[in-house]
């Protein structure tokens, strides 16, 4: 079934009692902090992310009851996974690497590559009912799965969220997006300098590598930028959607048909949505808060280690000399203008990486609000 046609059942249908109002929901926010933007048909409350928190960690939630959304977002690598690419409650591999989910709150834009996904209820459509790949295969089987969600403790969660004990998919949706929403991350090392007025959260070290990051040298800022350290932001003082995909020079594959030359068919980025060959190679620049636990890197994994990810950069690309994917992503016509390549002493590299690690959120990653609520198994 048509994702857009989904939206409209799924998402767009009236639910028959409101949920709680939205001021029973309180953003636990650095001082002076933005809030994020909220769909107004799905307001924050407590009850429904304590519900969206059970529905997450459920592996009932998928066709064959083998996985869960924590099963490929797990809360121990800010809720990335430690693979180069995701696979599905039935086996089938997907082609992208699964993204943290990291203050979404503020995300403008969803995926690695398209520019129309902009809220958390859309988005939550893809792995739950999509085909291919197959992710949590729910398509055709929404009474099977549904009927799942009449075990305790969901009569009593659902009552508590919208009123009624008996679920429907659009309450599993709005539940779902509204817990994503909750996984806010502001208690690192950086947070503490930058907004808790603590100079001794960060090391000279750190510091210097901040001031890196931040500089014209690197320009790292002007895709990793803001308070979430991604180009793709938005909030209540900035509605203002920027364009957050960027070519990095990953790839430029070359082929004797001057038409498939760039990166790989089976994954172009930004231009399969747009068919636009501009925008051929264009991922959204992820957040880099949390960044050291959700190796590796890049849409496909095809990085291992943040000491990889700078030389790549320093590079101003990648040069692949053999293989299916051979070619030189640092003279693809479409790179970013900010991949230029720098050059690091030892001891300037050490910092960038220092400064990098000082984004990690160690409450986050235990905060048990955020953890598996069912019992588990002796």
């Amino acid at each position: 079934m048509a994702i857009s046609i989904l939206l409209g059942i799924v998402i767009l249908g009236s639910c028959s009692k409101p949920a709680e109002p939205a001021g029973q929901w309180q953003w636990p926010l650095p001082p002076d902090m933005p809030l994020p933007q909220v769909p107004t048909e799905n307001p924050m409350t407590a009850t429904k992310v304590e519900l969206g928190r059970y529905l997450f960690y459920d592996t009932q939630l998928s066709v064959n009851g083998k996985q869960s959304c924590a099963s490929c977002h797990q809360q121990q690598f800010a809720f990335a996974e430690p693979r180069t690419q995701s696979v599905g409650s039935t086996g089938q591999q997907h082609r992208r690497n699964a993204l943290a989910l990291v203050n979404v709150a503020y995300n403008n834009t969803l995926t690695w590559a398209h520019d129309g996904l902009t809220d958390i209820e859309q988005q939550l459509l893809i792995p739950m009912f999509s085909d291919n790949p197959v992710e949590l295969g729910i398509s055709g089987k929404e009474a099977e799965v549904l009927q799942r969600l009449t075990r305790a403790p969901y009569p009593q969660l659902f009552q508590q969220a919208f009123g009624e004990t008996k679920p429907d998919m659009q309450h599993v949706v709005l539940a779902l997006a509204s817990f994503v929403r909750s996984l806010l991350s502001f208690q690192s090392d950086f947070d503490r300098y930058a907004y808790y007025n603590d100079d001794a959260a960060l090391n000279p070290l750190q510091i210097e590598g901040m001031n890196l990051f931040f500089s014209e040298r690197l320009e790292c800022h002007h895709c990793h930028g803001g308070f979430n350290f991604t180009q793709a932001t938005s909030h209540s003082k900035q509605p203002l959607d920027l364009r957050p995909f960027h070519n990095t020079g990953l790839y430029f594959t070359q082929s004797d048909d001057d038409h498939t030359a760039g990166y790989p068919q089976h994954d172009r980025g930004l231009a399969e949505i747009t068919m636009n060959p501009a925008d051929d190679g264009r991922f959204r620049a992820p957040t880099l808060r949390n960044i050291a636990l959700t190796a590796p890197y890049m849409h496909d994994g095809s990085l291992a280690t943040l000491e990889q990810v700078i030389d790549f950069y320093a590079a101003g690309g990648r040069q692949i000399t053999d293989g299916h994917d051979a070619g030189d992503g640092r003279h693809h016509p479409a790179k970013s203008q900010f991949v230029t390549g720098f050059a690091l002493t030892i001891s300037e590299r050490a910092a960038v990486l220092a400064f990098l690690h000082s984004l990690t959120d160690s409450q986050f990653i235990a905060n048990r609000d955020h953890s598996n609520p069912w019992p588990t198994s002796p």
